[in-house]
C-alpha cells in the first residue's frame, strides 16, 4: 500500500470548520502549536473559523493550513497511518510542505499570512472572483477565456484540475459575461467559488515574490516524503529548496491538480486520503485511477479513514463514490 496524503485549497472552508478537528495527543499538540503562533500574529480574529472571519483570503488560507496539518498529525502520528506522498491544492500546499518536513508549522502559518495580505492587496482594485468551468478541455476553455476576457476585464485559467474542468479567476464582470458565453461553447456549468480573490494568475505576480522573501527567511527541514508540485503536476522528492520554489510561484502560475492525480498510479499511489474540509480533491483523483481506494476524512473520520486505508485496494465495497 502506498498513501498521498491530499489537502484542499481554498474554496472548501466552512464555518465551524476547527471545531471538530481530531483531539488525539498529537493532533492537540499541533493545534496548540498553531494557537500560539495565531495569536502572535496582529489581526487574526479567534475564533479563526466563524462565517465573518473567513470572509477575510487570510483567515479561509490561515483555516485550511491549520485543520489539514492537525488532521495529518492524528493520522500518521497518533494512528500510525504510513504516508509515502503529500499533494495540497493551492494554500493546502503548505500543510503538504509541513508533513514532508520542509516547513515547521509555526513557520507555515507566518508565510500564508504573508500570502493572504499579498493576495488581498493585489486584488484590492477591482472586485475579483473565481469560478469552476466544467464541461470543456483546457484548449477549449482558453479559446473561450480569449474571446470573453478583454485588457480591463481578464480572465485565466487558474486551476487545471480534470480533463473537462478548469478553474477561471477574473473580475466578477468577466466572469458573468463568461457564464452568458458559456453553454454555447459547449460548457456543462460555471459555478463561482467562495473565494473574494483571484489566484493563479499574473496579477499575483508581486504576491508570489513577497512569499519568496518570507521562505527565504525560513529554515527548512529534511524533506523525507514525496511532494507533488503545484507548477508542474510532478514529484518533488528530497529537494526542500524545490518545494519551497512551487509554493512560492504557485500563485501566479495554474495549479496542474490534473496532472498531479494522473501521476498518482504511476508513481504506485494505492489509497489517497484527504483532509477536512470536505472531499472536492477525492473526486478529482477518483477518475484518474479508479482501482485505488479513495478516502475523504470528513466521510468517515479519522479512525474510519485508516481503518480503510488498510484494506486491500481491490475490495471497492466500501468506497463512495463521487463525481467532480
Amino acid at each position: 500500500m502506498s498513501v498521498a496524503l491530499l489537502f484542499p485549497g481554498q474554496g472548501a472552508q466552512r464555518p465551524g470548520m476547527l471545531r471538530n478537528l481530531p483531539d488525539t495527543p498529537s493532533a492537540a499538540r499541533a493545534a496548540a502549536e498553531a494557537a500560539d503562533t495565531l495569536g502572535s500574529l496582529e489581526g487574526v480574529p479567534d475564533p479563526l473559523d466563524t462565517a465573518d472571519a473567513l470572509r477575510s483570503t487570510t483567515n479561509t488560507q490561515l483555516a485550511l493550513l491549520t485543520a489539514g496539518v492537525v488532521t495529518a498529525s492524528a493520522l500518521v502520528d497518533d494512528h500510525a497511518l504510513e504516508v509515502d506522498t503529500v499533494a495540497g491544492h493551492s494554500v493546502g500546499a503548505f500543510a503538504a510542505a509541513v508533513v514532508a518536513g520542509v516547513l515547521g508549522l509555526s513557520d507555515a502559518l507566518r508565510v500564508v499570512r504573508v500570502r493572504g495580505r499579498g493576495m488581498e492587496q493585489a486584488c484590492a482594485g477591482d472586485d475579483w472572483g473565481m469560478a469552476a468551468l466544467r464541461g470543456l478541455s483546457a484548449a477549449a476553455a482558453q479559446r473561450l477565456l480569449d474571446d470573453v476576457g478583454t485588457k480591463t476585464a481578464p480572465l485565466w485559467i487558474a486551476n487545471l484540475n480534470a480533463a473537462d474542468q478548469v478553474v477561471v479567476s477574473g473580475t466578477r464582470a468577466s466572469l458573468e459575461a463568461l457564464r452568458q458565453r458559456a453553454p454555447a461553447a459547449g460548457a456543462r456549468d460555471l459555478t463561482v467559488l467562495d473565494v473574494t480573490v483571484a489566484s493563479h494568475c499574473p496579477l499575483q505576480a508581486a504576491t508570489a515574490d513577497v512569499v519568496s522573501k518570507a521562505l527565504a527567511g525560513v529554515e527548512l527541514g529534511e524533506q523525507h516524503r514525496a511532494y507533488l508540485a503545484n507548477t508542474t503536476g510532478r514529484r518533488i522528492r528530497s529537494a526542500p529548496q524545490d518545494v519551497a520554489a512551487d509554493l512560492a510561484q504557485a500563485v501566479r502560475h495554474p495549479v496542474r491538480w490534473y496532472d498531479a492525480a494522473r501521476l498518482m498510479p504511476e508513481l504506485g499511489v494505492t489509497t489517497t486520503v484527504e483532509t477536512p474540509p470536505g472531499h472536492t480533491l477525492t473526486a478529482l483523483v477518483t477518475p484518474e485511477s479508479p482501482e485505488a481506494t479513495h478516502i475523504a476524512v470528513d466521510d468517515v473520520g479519522v479512525a474510519g479513514a485508516v481503518r480503510r486505508a488498510a484494506r486491500d485496494p481491490s475490495d471497492r465495497s466500501h468506497q463512495r463514490r463521487r463525481t467532480p
